[in-house]
């Protein structure tokens, strides 16, 4: 697959900052953002929505392939209805990562991701942006946080928003995610040989914004 547009393709586990870090590479750049994980999220809400079990493959492939989704500015839209919030609770984040291990889904949704390639370039995060969705991107970043600091940082969101949730709770959700994003058949959540290692346990956003924007300057200088 040819790749005309810059990609900078940034994978990683679940909580790893690679959303926060993506979107302000991409607001630094002018570029596009792309929420891969808001896709899965998406079609397993949908998915619910419909009454559909979340491990019959075809119905929920189906879905995937007819999503009536829109990103507007922020704001998230399914069937025309604002779910921002909802598609970032843990129970939407527990439904992608089981819609995402199904072959179906992901083949109906390669090729919409592929779309949001656009000038004058892409910011993408996702599990497999760099091995699947953009093979031959400009730059591939693994970024990663320890189990601990991942499960830290979700635990302060959800209770910034009023959830009632324990740490060890979020830590068990952590490595559940992690073991089945690794474990599944089809695109599981690696380092890429070509992809630089970016570890964020003990780093600010600011400094990992800084570092991802310095790679790519030695990639594109100029």
């Amino acid at each position: 697959m040819s790749q005309t547009v810059p990609v900078i393709a940034i994978d990683g586990p679940s909580a790893s900052g690679k959303g926060t870090v993506a979107a302000r590479v991409a607001a630094h750049l002018g570029w596009h953002y792309l929420d891969s994980g808001a896709l899965y999220r998406l079609t397993a809400l949908a998915a619910q929505n419909r009454s559909i079990d979340l491990a019959d493959e075809p119905e929920v492939s189906a879905v995937a392939a007819h999503l009536d989704a829109a990103f507007l500015e922020g704001v998230v839209l399914l069937d025309g209805e604002d779910v921002t919030d909802i598609i970032r609770t843990e129970t939407a984040g527990e439904g992608a990562s089981r819609v995402a291990v199904l072959p179906g889904v992901r083949a109906a949704l390669l090729q919409r991701q592929r779309d949001f390639a656009r000038a004058p370039g892409l910011v993408t995060d996702g599990r497999d942006m760099g091995s699947v969705v953009f093979p031959a991107a400009t730059l591939k970043i693994f970024l990663t946080a320890s189990a601990e600091e991942r499960a830290q940082r979700r635990y302060k969101q959800l209770i910034a928003k009023g959830e009632s949730v324990t740490i060890s709770q979020i830590l068990l959700d952590v490595q559940q995610r992690d073991a089945r994003d690794s474990a599944r058949s089809v695109a599981p959540l690696r380092q890429l040989p070509d992809a630089r290692l970016l570890d964020t346990t003990t780093l600010p956003i600011s400094d990992a914004v800084q570092t991802v924007l310095d790679w790519l300057h030695e990639v594109m200088p100029g």
